[in-house]
Order: structure tokens, then sequence, then C-alpha cells
């Protein structure tokens, strides 16, 4: 039988299927010998064909369908291996905040890059609008015009106050959706203000180190009662990029993509080349500083020292 895998425990897989039924399954031990470098050959997302277990109520998946796309990440303190966050994804949505806890925009570019790579919709929401400053609001009317003009979509909203929801509500209806971001920016609040009836758990930010504390450990996926599923994914607090070539990463900064044949070096890294179209925009301010710093960091290869701050 064939149906999408809603959960992942580490090695149990909660599979719905029929519209409606679920049923708790293992992977085929031949998925474990296959030399697949990430974390979890199984991400929520997948779709896959499984059998029931003769007398019991699990089942065994034996196949996995090619995924559409996923949007993965270098697993924490496993250099070499990655994590699939989740896969078959409509639009990604990067949950981002100013403040309490600040995003910073080194992340916010390198998951841009990821989505980019991988063929993914991404929509920034600006959430938390209810309790920010001024000054607060300068900034985030400063990163929304940013990414705005880069052509990606961004909303302001505030889940808590419901500002902004029903326009995100349109753009999630019939399409399997993803939220990510930092633990604390409200992910699991704006799900429970989208869909009340799931009733998820939340934490508050702790005050002293302006962190989200973690409440969602799993990706999970749930069903909308107005069509369409959400994939609800654990806080992320940096987000290694994978198998990037530093000469592929233009083609994943849209506003460099643009630029780069005007270069007049056909392989121009733009960074200490003369006559560089993406260096003259940087002047101009046509591409802006934080973007061009997350481009050459990735470039470098710097995994360490990427959280840009949106204040500087």
């Amino acid at each position: 039988m064939r149906g999408i895998v809603t959960k992942s425990t580490g090695s149990w897989y909660t599979v719905y299927y029929d519209n409606g039924s679920r049923l708790d399954c293992r992977l085929k031990g031949k998925f474990r010998i296959k030399g697949i470098k990430s974390t979890n050959p199984v991400a929520v997302g997948d779709a896959v064909n499984f059998e029931f277990e003769d007398g019991k109520e699990t089942g065994v998946i034996n196949k996995i369908f090619d995924r559409k796309n996923y949007i993965i990440r270098k697993s924490v303190n496993l250099s070499k291996q990655t994590h699939i966050i989740a896969a078959n994804i409509d639009v990604a949505f990067l949950v981002v905040t100013i403040d309490n806890p600040p995003t910073f925009t080194g992340f916010i570019d390198r998951f841009l890059a990821t989505a980019e790579a991988y063929n993914i919709t991404t929509v920034i929401l600006f959430n938390k609008l209810d309790i920010y400053t001024d000054e607060q609001l300068g900034k985030l009317a400063e990163l929304d015009a940013i990414y705005t003009d880069i052509g990606y979509k961004c909303i302001a909203i505030s889940a808590t106050k419901n500002i902004g929801i029903d326009e995100v509500v349109e753009l999630m209806k019939g399409k399997t959706t993803m939220f990510s971001g930092h633990s604390g920016v409200g992910k699991t609040t704006l799900i429970n203000a989208i869909e009340p009836t799931l009733d998820l758990k939340t934490k508050e930010v702790s005050k002293q180190h302006k962190q989200g504390m973690h409440t969602t450990t799993f990706a999970e996926m749930f069903e909308l009662n107005f069509g369409g599923f959400i994939i609800d994914t654990p806080g992320i607090k940096g987000f290694g990029v994978v198998d990037f070539e530093p000469e592929q990463i233009t083609d994943y900064f849209p506003e460099f993509f643009k630029l780069k044949s005007k270069c007049k070096f056909n392989n121009c890294m733009h960074i200490n080349e003369p006559k560089c179209a993406i260096k003259d925009a940087l002047e101009t301010g046509e591409i802006a500083a934080s973007r061009y710093n997350s481009y050459v960091q990735m470039v470098e290869g710097d995994e360490e020292h990427y959280r840009v701050d949106i204040y500087s």
C-alpha cells in the first residue's frame, strides 16, 4: 500500500494512508545498508510503499518513492552526515523574528539558498509584530525591503494577535507546506492559530538567553481542515549547507544570478576579481551588504561564524 510519512522518531515512522488512517511502520533492513549519508533515510513528507506485519498492528516500509524536492542541512556535530528536514514540499515558510529570539541574516540566507538549490518556494514570515519597538519595526521594514526586492514574498504577522494569518492560510490551501526557523520564533503558536484543533504544546522564550526552548523534537505533518498538510519542524540553531561547490553558490542568490553574466570574467567569484558586476551592485546598494556577506562566508566555507547580526 502507498502512504505518506507524517512523523519520524528515528526508528519508527507514522504513515498516513487511505485519507485518514495511520500506521506505525519500521524500515525494511535493506534500507540501512545502502550507504545513505543522511541520518534519516526516510523523511516526513516522503511517499512510501508499506505492508502490514502479520499478526501485528504495525507495518514495514519497503519502498521510498523519488522525491520532487527536499530541504536538507548538515547534521549537528556530524559534519560528514546530513539531515533531511522534510520532503515533497510545495511551500516552505521561514519564520523570522527581529528579537526574542533574534534571527540572523546569515541563517536566513543559508536557508533560502538551500531552498533555491532544491527548487522549493520560500515565503518569509516576520512574526511577533505586536511586541516590537519602533526601532525593531524599522529593522523589520529594512529586511522586508531587502527580501521583497529580491523576489521573496514576505508577510509581517503576529501569531498571538491573529495579524496576517488569513494571508498565510490562503498560501497553504491544498498544499504541503513546512514551517521552519529558530526555536522560539513562534512556529507552533502559528500552527495553533492556523489550525486551533491541533492544540500543539508551546513554551516561552528564555528571557536570559533570548533563545527558544525546544518543544518540537521531531518533524511532524498534520492534516489541515481547509485542505492540505503542514509540517512542523524542530527549531534549528544553525543551518549548515550541504554539497555546495563555491562556484555554484551565485546561482542560489537570485539577485546575483541576474547580474553574473555582466562580470568581465566567466569564472568570476565576485570577491577579488576586477570589473565584477556583483561588487559594482554592492557599491551602488543594488545588492544588500548582508546578502553579500552571507555569500562570501558560504564561498569560504565558514560554518562557525556565519551569524550576521541583522542590526549591523
